[in-house]
């Protein structure tokens, strides 16, 4: 542990992990969606689900759902200015099953009815764990870079990206993969040793059988 673990990060209080984490949490679920969010449904589990009014915890998730860094002096009036610029946004308490204390379930919507639903824990110091996609489980924390790939479940897609990144010099770490039906929609979490660039990104998501790809550099709060 160094010393800026031990401070905490830089963010608007009360608690690293009921403001910071969640604020993290809110904008990797709108990263993740397909376009601008015109709903959020936010389901807190355990000590969020028990304190968020009084830690701030539906003004951080809020925030981080419309793109402000856990710093962003905004975010005490986020639920305001949610409310200002048409995004709705519901709160209902309900336990999760085998869930950390700190978890969350967002689940955003656009205006022409994309969907995209994201489980994630705040687990301390302003660091997250994001534990479901669409349904299906994944393993993110946001200190390593990471491609998240969603796609059709047929043989060859992974090997294609795989060898796609080998024949970029991007070397993987830790690798993930789910499904929700054989033949289905699936998703890689894929987390790598260095960070990597934009375009990347963008040429994996044009590569057969790929529904989306999203690139979360180590550093969410840089995004």
């Amino acid at each position: 542990m160094n010393v800026f673990e031990i401070i905490g990060p830089v963010m608007i209080g009360p608690s690293s992990s009921h403001t910071a984490g969640a604020a993290r949490i809110g904008r990797v679920a709108a990263l993740l969606l397909d376009g601008p969010p015109a709903y959020a449904r936010i389901r807190l589990h355990g000590s969020f689900a028990k304190t968020y009014k009084g830690h701030g915890t539906d003004r951080a998730l809020v925030a981080g759902i419309m793109g402000m860094r856990p710093d962003d002096p905004r975010i005490r009036d986020s639920l305001r200015l949610a409310e200002e610029s048409g995004l709705r946004v519901e709160f209902s308490e309900e336990a999760v099953s085998d869930a950390h204390p700190n978890t969350v379930e967002i689940a955003l919507g656009t205006a022409d009815g994309r969907e995209m639903t994201v489980r994630g824990s705040s687990i301390g110091g302003g660091h997250i764990l994001i534990s479901r996609i669409g349904g299906m489980e994944v393993a993110l924390t946001g200190e390593h870079t990471a491609f998240v790939i969603l796609h059709r479940d047929t043989p060859g897609t992974i090997a294609g990206v795989t060898r796609f990144m080998a024949e970029n010099g991007i070397n993987i770490a830790n690798f993930t993969l789910s499904r929700q039906s054989k033949g289905g929609l699936a998703v890689m979490s894929i987390e790598i040793d260095r960070d990597a660039d934009d375009e990347i990104c963008r040429q994996i998501s044009r590569m057969p059988n790929i529904t989306k790809a999203i690139l979360l550099h180590a550093d969410l709060d840089e995004l």
